[in-house]
């Protein structure tokens, strides 16, 4: 089962707007060296829906090459568009990507029987798929039948449960036993994972990923005590993380530590408030 934290990367850009592979590459090498437990590139937070095919492609690549094996590397692959899903699954796989993630539809609102056959199509390739609701993007809230109904079909392995409601995460938790819920959502990774989810996909972990590490061992191992100080911790990060459109606050934190440019392809754009030091000396 996919658990612990992985780390939804940013995709750094240049000064002239091209991929910086060479900070992606620092970028993963420092995610694996804190312990993360695997990366999710090509995602909502690693502006995909500005990639091209050979962009797409080459983050991908770099990410499976950079971990060589030591972490999973889960490629972000759902669109609102099956045919092209499908193909990008079929080339993650070839890339050496170990998942993909499959956002469910977004702006086309599908019935419940249009969401089965997208999702079981996705999964016909053999690449597990990490089944990805985010309603606030998809412009659909699921019941939770719906979505533990997806999560069992042949394939799917696990699920980015991102409606940032912890009631509805505890009851996916306990209605798809053999699936691994991830929390979607940083404010709720904490909480959810005392109810039984496996983890999170985090923005979070990009600026603080040894923290990250340490309170979802601290839950696993019992140790409540540990992770409920962590997350009180962070959670100044992640109001700041989440205070603009993701990724705009995560980038403009990236860079403050020196590790990236501050830069996004439109429509998205630099944010314009850097982090207090304090944040930068909690994320250390």
């Amino acid at each position: 089962m996919i658990s612990g934290i992985h780390t939804a990367l940013v995709t750094p850009f240049q000064k002239n707007g091209e991929l910086d592979l060479p900070a992606l590459e620092a970028l993963c090498e420092s995610q694996i060296a804190a312990g993360i437990g695997g990366l999710v590139p090509c995602g909502t937070t690693g502006e995909a829906a500005t990639l091209n095919a050979d962009e797409w492609a080459a983050v991908v690549s770099t990410a499976v090459e950079v971990s060589s094996g030591r972490v999973p590397v889960t490629a972000g692959c759902g669109s609102n568009h099956t045919t092209k899903t499908v193909a990008a699954v079929e080339m993650a796989a070839e890339l050496g990507a170990d998942a993909a993630l499959v956002v469910l539809p977004y702006y086309n609102k599908p019935s419940p029987r249009g969401h089965r056959m997208n999702l079981a199509a996705a999964c016909k390739p053999g690449l597990p798929i990490v089944a990805y609701h985010v309603p606030g993007r998809t412009a659909q809230h699921l019941p939770v039948s719906l979505l533990a109904e997806l999560c069992h079909l042949e394939g799917v392995v696990a699920v980015k449960e991102a409606t940032g409601d912890v009631n509805y995460g505890s009851q996916l938790v306990a209605a798809c036993p053999n699936v691994s819920v991830l929390s979607g959502d940083d404010f709720t990774f904490f909480p959810l994972m005392c109810t039984g989810a496996k983890g999170a996909i985090s923005v979070l972990s990009n600026v603080a990923p040894l923290k990250c590490v340490a309170l979802a061992k601290a839950v696993q191992d019992g140790d409540l005590a540990t992770a409920r100080r962590l997350h009180h911790e962070l959670m100044p990060i992640v109001h700041y993380l989440f205070s603009g459109s993701n990724p705009e606050p995560v980038k403009a934190f990236m860079a403050a530590q020196g590790r990236i440019t501050n830069r996004l392809r439109l429509p998205l754009v630099a944010f314009e408030s850097p982090p207090s030091q304090s944040l930068l000396e909690i994320a250390e």
